[in-house]
């Protein structure tokens, strides 16, 4: 039977301390990968262990035509292979396009062996002071400035009514002005974490009031961030 090993990868270059030991071992026993940027993936493989041989693995990228890869991953759980899917960074199927293979692995009766490495979305919440008993990762808003503002007053009016906190992300080119339109339509006291730099030499993880946001904004443009909002 055929193993789908899903493989986290780390969150910034050079924080391979985040990998778990146990992610080689999985890796080795890997013959085929499936990965979201086969660049990245290899260099990643090769800082985890310089002696793995990367091109004795069979490589496919998942971005690239999707239902022909999708078909290539059926054909290798037919074939028994044991196979890996490797993120951009962090965990596969969380915000990311394994989960169309992984739902297909569940399908055509695969083990599926999740393992443990960063997330983001976790390490933002954890790190937020908010509530992570009931809490939503809702991905990107609307790039619309006016379904912007509609989409956080509706997610700032769920998480009061709910105590229920609130994850988004945003291309990083456009964290300032997203930040920016947080801080125009949220309430003073609608608490706001941002989250920037996860497991990097530079991360930074800070919750303040919209009030207190305003008084001293940081510079986000370009750096991978999570928002996490409590109204």
């Amino acid at each position: 039977m055929a193993t789908v090993f899903l493989i986290p990868a780390p969150l910034e270059d050079e924080s391979l301390e985040a990998i778990p030991a146990y992610v080689l071992d999985a890796i080795k026993q890997c013959t085929v990968l499936f990965a979201e940027n086969e660049r990245t993936a290899r260099r990643y493989l090769k800082k985890l262990d310089k002696a793995i041989v990367i091109d004795e693995y069979e490589w496919y990228t998942i971005h690239k035509a999707e239902q022909e890869v999708k078909q290539a991953f059926i054909n290798q759980i037919k074939a028994g292979k044991n196979i890996g899917i490797i993120s951009e960074a962090g965990c596969p199927g969380i915000a990311d396009p394994g989960q169309v293979l992984i739902e297909a692995a569940h399908q055509h009766g695969a083990t599926i062996k999740p393992l443990a490495g960063p997330s983001s979305i976790l390490l933002a919440l954890m790190g937020s002071g908010m509530n992570g008993q009931q809490f939503a990762f809702v991905g990107y808003l609307p790039i619309d400035e006016q379904q912007r503002k509609k989409k956080l007053l509706q997610l700032e009016e769920y998480s009061a009514k709910q105590q229920s906190t609130q994850v988004f992300i945003e291309t990083p080119y456009r964290n300032n002005q997203l930040l920016e339109t947080i801080l125009k339509t949220c309430k003073p006291t609608t608490r706001i974490c941002v989250a920037a730099n996860l497991t990097a030499a530079n991360e930074s993880i800070v919750t303040k009031t919209v009030a207190d946001w305003k008084k001293e904004k940081p510079e986000l443009h370009k750096q991978p961030v999570i928002f996490c909002l409590m109204g």
